[in-house]
């Protein structure tokens, strides 16, 4: 069984990036468990914090199913043309403290997705997530990414709607699945 967690970084409700995350758990393959996380409760970054009562507990929840996954998918929105600030905040949480970089993200194989209203799919905070994922050494999938634009019609109440966008989607969960189980097996 291999183990994937999808992570939306979005906290808005009717969210396209969480029913996307929503539809690629119930579109995963026999063979793989596929946990969803959100980032609701993590407090902003602060280093104060940190040295007066270390990594908050919502935070450290999340590292600890970070850690217990094969792969993690970052279902990611697109805010001013770049990464949103909730989701790269809760990477940072995730990187406190240092020592625990390489055990959160070193060589851990890590996929991209993303739906957006707009014409592009999430490319531009796709593309903004590389050096970040490089720095803390994580194995960023090369084999693809899942953009998703014009999302608006293809959800109806949150859930994926159209057939075309699932066979889409149910082939990048697979091929991830499958990338993350060859790297664990190395």
């Amino acid at each position: 069984m291999t183990k994937i967690l999808g992570i939306s970084g979005s906290l808005r409700k009717a969210s396209f990036n969480t029913a996307l995350l929503n539809a690629a758990q119930s579109l995963a393959p026999d063979g793989v468990e596929f946990e969803t996380a959100t980032l609701h409760g993590i407090p902003l970054y602060d280093g104060d914090i940190e040295a007066e009562s270390g990594v908050p507990a919502a935070a450290e929840d999340l590292k600890r199913k970070v850690m217990a996954a094969a792969g993690v998918i970052l279902f990611t929105p697109e805010y001013n043309n770049s990464i949103p600030g909730v989701f790269k905040n809760a990477i940072d949480w995730l990187s406190r403290p240092p020592a625990d970089i390489r055990k959160v993200f070193g060589g851990r194989p890590f996929a991209l997705a993303g739906a957006s209203p707009g014409n592009f799919g999430t490319i531009l905070s796709q593309n903004a997530w590389l050096p970040v994922m490089r720095t803390l050494g994580a194995d960023l999938w090369s084999g693809k990414r899942f953009m998703l634009p014009k999302a608006e019609p293809l959800f109806e109440q949150g859930r994926l709607t159209d057939e075309q966008t699932s066979e889409r989607l149910r082939g990048f969960v697979k091929a991830f699945a499958d990338y993350a189980a060859a790297a664990g097996a190395r």
